[in-house]
């Protein structure tokens, strides 16, 4: 039973070493760790020009967008876009991406 013990607590360190966790309660269609959901992925990047803010259908600049995020008194937050295998991605104003949905 000890070396069970132990070999599970030198298992978990090993990993913790390397920088790997364990996300409990959630599943890899959700996790950051996904290639689909990270943001070094161009089709979730702000490189990537239909995520752009400088895209007109992005730009704050654009009070008619239909993809904005607004606060309570009207000024814009961000935007959404969505990703192509369903989902979307959302960004602040300068493009930084700051959430996802897969």
């Amino acid at each position: 039973m000890k070396i069970i013990i132990w070999l599970l607590a030198f298992v978990i360190s090993i990993g913790l070493a390397f920088g790997v966790s364990i996300a409990l309660g959630q599943d890899w269609k959700s996790s950051p760790y996904n290639y689909d959901n990270s943001p070094y992925n161009y089709k979730n990047s702000p490189y990537n020009y239909d995520n752009s803010p400088y895209n007109y259908k992005n730009s704050p600049l654009n009070r008619s967008r239909e993809n904005g995020i607004y606060d309570e008194k009207g000024n814009s937050r961000g935007y959404v876009t969505p990703k192509s295998g369903g989902g979307f991605n959302i960004f602040d104003n300068e493009g930084n991406r700051i959430g996802y949905k897969p």
